[in-house]
């Protein structure tokens, strides 16, 4: 039997991970890449955390509130249709101002997410 040379995968064959009381995320990793998609609801809030990933913030539905820096200070609104690109260990943080579904990529791999050390989301 032959190796397929690419993975296919759908996103709604894939369960929906419960990672806070109003966040919801699938996602999928490859070698470089993680691909998540997250569906966060108004009032949401992903406390301040950092990694070594650089991240694509791809907002698809609603709008989602970035906070970055170390005292939070720059800020960041970023609605359907809008990409915002965060540079490796810069410290942010997130709050849904309505319920938005965002398509988050990520390079390196977010090898924090695969080995559950993902903590952050539950505080």
């Amino acid at each position: 039997m032959k190796t397929p040379l690419a993975s296919h995968v759908r996103w709604n064959d894939l369960p929906r991970e419960r990672v806070g009381e109003l966040i919801e995320r699938r996602y999928v990793t490859g070698v470089h890449l993680t691909m998540a998609q997250f569906f966060l609801a108004k009032g949401c809030l992903v406390s301040r955390h950092e990694h070594e990933s650089e991240q694509f913030v791809n907002v698809v539905a609603g709008t989602l509130r970035l906070r970055l820096g170390a005292d939070g200070a720059e800020v960041a609104d970023v609605a359907a249709g809008e990409v915002l690109m965060i540079p490796p260990n810069v410290p942010h943080s997130a709050e849904a101002l309505e319920d938005t579904v965002v398509f988050d990529s990520f390079s390196p791999t977010r090898k924090d997410w695969i080995e559950k050390r993902d903590d952050y989301f539950r505080r």
